[in-house]
């Protein structure tokens, strides 16, 4: 995992419900904890842009479903600003499923990609439709 260019909001925090941008079989998830997050006693973790975190499958196929996997979020809907001054926001709030090493499960994702995601996860990079 490396470092993203921007300062991302954290906005995202747990029970948040999320739609699942590939074509792995979710629909819907829902956070349940950030992995590598960091807080105060008695905080809710909060994630970002590019954070990976584990998740548990709300909607999708039924072999999936009530299942816990990790994702990576690659759009959030409250804004945020990037180095060189713009600020971006999304239509939604979007993760893509992963493994354990951050290889993506789908073969392919919808809609678009913020670029911070793909800076710090090249993998998804790869199978991005379009990088904004």
């Amino acid at each position: 995992m490396r470092a993203i260019s921007s300062t991302a909001t954290k906005c995202l925090t747990q029970h948040s419900r999320c739609v699942c941008a590939d074509n792995s079989g979710a629909k819907e998830v829902d956070i349940i904890t950030v992995i590598g997050g960091k807080g105060a006693k008695r905080m809710k973790p909060k994630a970002g842009i590019g954070d990976m975190v584990n998740v548990v499958v709300k909607k999708g196929k039924p072999e999936i479903r009530k299942k816990v996997e990790r994702a990576i979020i690659v759009r959030v809907r409250k804004e945020y600003r990037r180095a060189n001054g713009l600020r971006v926001k999304f239509e939604d709030n979007a993760v893509v499923l992963v493994d354990e090493k951050g290889m993506p499960k789908g073969s392919e994702i919808k809609g678009v990609v913020a670029k911070e995601a793909c800076e710090r996860w090249p993998k998804i990079a790869g199978i991005a439709g379009a990088i904004i």
